[in-house]
């Protein structure tokens, strides 16, 4: 025990700090300095007090010095830190965290430190202000002023919250055969070739490729998604027009789901994604054939991203096109061998972004009234029914329809 540095507390001091750690919010350090006198006032050993509060020899003996040579106050508190102040107030930095969200200059692209700390010097008393410094208080912020992100920006409002519900209501559903989900996208593919042959990959050295590299123009994905089978379907087209994505509607109810009721597609605001598109590939009789067997839901505008298959072709990229595939039949045969290891193992996806977590987070985008009609709970009632029915009226013409065929 250090006898020169012996710690006595009075009653008030004790209660004081067995208080402190009963209860309350306090830094975990002034805990373990309160801990440390109360064990010293015990007549604790400083070996068995520092391997009790987890703490060096060294940290036991200062508290205790700190307390003897002072007062309880100074025992829990921080010493000074050595070194220079800092440069910046409290209001300078705030000024200087302003500075780097705006603007630059006219004529410059993005903020470096350099013109900032110029900047600073120009806007304060400073004579002076280094680039480390600025990094500091910036990094402190989590600021990076001379990075930017490509982001998709939408505009959230009632349409948007009103489309963006139906998609997650439809992904909530218990799993129907006759009126199975299904998630439809499009995505373009660059045909590119090797200018020069590669260089293999060997023990020490990877796989090396010319930067050069040669164009045999594109194709088009049609990329089909059931998230309840786990099953895909990748259709490779010379061309994204109404008439392709027609004939895929079409092969969606003629051949991927014969015997179901109705299929429910959830796909973007792209141009061709219309009823019309059948009409201008197929006769009327034949287009209104198809159309009575299809239910569109459309995401909202910029927001793809509630659409699953857009998962679907991000693992597509990664996994079988993020590679240089000249040729079309080649990348045919490619896209089939994936797409057949895919469907076989029923990948699927996990998706956790419910309604209530869309309010929750896109409260603002939702109407903000202090009391709600009581006749609310009995609408959203009736809606259910009124659907429920539907459903049911569609069920038996569903079923009375293979009773006729066989």
């Amino acid at each position: 025990m250090n006898v020169r540095y012996r710690v006595e507390l009075s009653q008030a001091e004790r209660d004081e700090l067995t208080a402190m750690l009963g209860g309350g919010k306090h830094a975990a350090r002034k805990l373990k300095r309160a801990q440390i006198l109360l064990a010293a006032d015990g007549g604790g050993r400083d070996e068995e007090i520092a391997r009790t509060v987890s703490v060096s020899l060294s940290t036991v003996g200062r508290t205790k010095r700190r307390f003897v040579e002072g007062n309880l106050e100074r025992a829990l508190s921080e010493e000074p830190r050595p070194g220079a102040e800092r440069k910046l107030t409290g209001k300078e930095e705030a000024l200087l965290v302003a500075t780097a969200c705006a603007k630059p200059p006219a004529g410059r692209k993005r903020w470096t430190l350099t013109l900032l700390a110029d900047t600073m010097v120009k806007l304060t008393d400073h004579d002076s202000l280094s680039g480390e410094t600025v990094r500091r208080r910036l990094a402190e912020n989590d600021l990076k002023p001379w990075r930017r992100d490509m982001w998709c920006i939408p505009h959230v409002d009632g349409e948007y919250v009103a489309r963006m519900e139906d998609v997650l209501d439809l992904y909530a559903e218990t799993p129907n055969p006759a009126w199975p989900l299904v998630c439809f996208d499009e995505t373009p593919v660059q045909l590119i070739g090797e200018a020069r042959q590669p260089v293999p990959a060997q023990p020490g050295q990877r796989e090396r490729y010319d930067y050069e590299y040669r164009r045999n123009g594109t194709v088009n994905l049609f990329v089909t998604f059931d998230p309840h089978r786990g099953w895909r379907n990748v259709k490779v087209t010379d061309r994204r027009a109404a008439v392709d994505y027609a004939q895929c509607m079409r092969e969606l109810v003629d051949v991927h789901y014969p015997d179901a009721a109705c299929i429910r597609v959830v796909q973007d605001n792209l141009s061709i994604h219309k009823p019309g598109a059948l009409y201008e590939a197929f006769a009327p009789a034949e287009a209104r054939r198809i159309l009575r067997r299809l239910e569109f839901h459309f995401t909202p505008k910029h927001a793809s991203w509630l659409n699953m298959v857009e998962c679907e072709i991000s693992v597509l990229q990664r996994q079988c096109l993020g590679r240089r595939i000249d040729d079309p039949k080649r990348l045919r045969n490619e896209i089939a061998a994936w797409q057949r290891r895919r469907n076989k193992t029923r990948a699927s996806i996990k998706w956790m972004f419910t309604t209530d977590k869309a309010r929750a987070k896109l409260g603002r985008a939702y109407p903000a009234t202090a009391k709600e009609s009581k006749s609310l709970p009995f609408q959203a009632a009736g809606v259910k029914i009124l659907r429920s029915a539907h459903q049911a009226v569609q069920h038996d013409l569903f079923w009375a329809g293979q009773e006729a065929r066989s």
